[in-house]
C-alpha cells in the first residue's frame, strides 16, 4: 500500500452488497489495526462469510469482528438471560 496507496473501500464495498450488507464509515487507525469500518449486514452468517473471505485472501494479517447489539437488542438478551435457569458454581 506504501508504493501503491489505493481506498480499498469500494472493493470492500461490493462483497458485502453481494452478501446482502451496507458498508457504513471507515477510519484509518493507528494501533492494532490498521482500518477499522462499520458495516450492516443482513446476519451473523453473512458477517462471518465476509470475515472469512477477507482473512482468506491473504492481503490483510489479522481481521477481527465485533457484533453489535441495539440497546433494545441487549436489553432483549438481559431479559432472556435472567430466565435462562443458569445457575454458577458457589465455591
Amino acid at each position: 500500500m506504501i508504493k501503491r496507496p489505493q481506498d480499498r473501500i469500494e472493493a470492500v464495498r461490493k462483497g458485502v452488497e453481494t452478501l446482502g450488507g451496507k458498508v457504513g464509515a471507515f477510519w484509518m487507525a493507528f494501533g492494532d489495526y490498521d482500518l477499522v469500518g462499520i458495516l450492516e449486514m443482513p446476519d451473523n452468517v453473512s458477517a462471518a462469510a465476509f470475515a472469512l473471505a477477507v482473512a482468506a485472501g491473504g492481503a490483510c494479517k489479522d481481521v477481527k469482528t465485533t457484533p453489535l447489539l441495539s440497546i433494545a437488542e441487549g436489553m432483549e438478551a438481559m431479559k432472556k438471560a435472567g430466565s435462562s435457569g443458569y445457575k454458577p458454581v458457589k465455591t
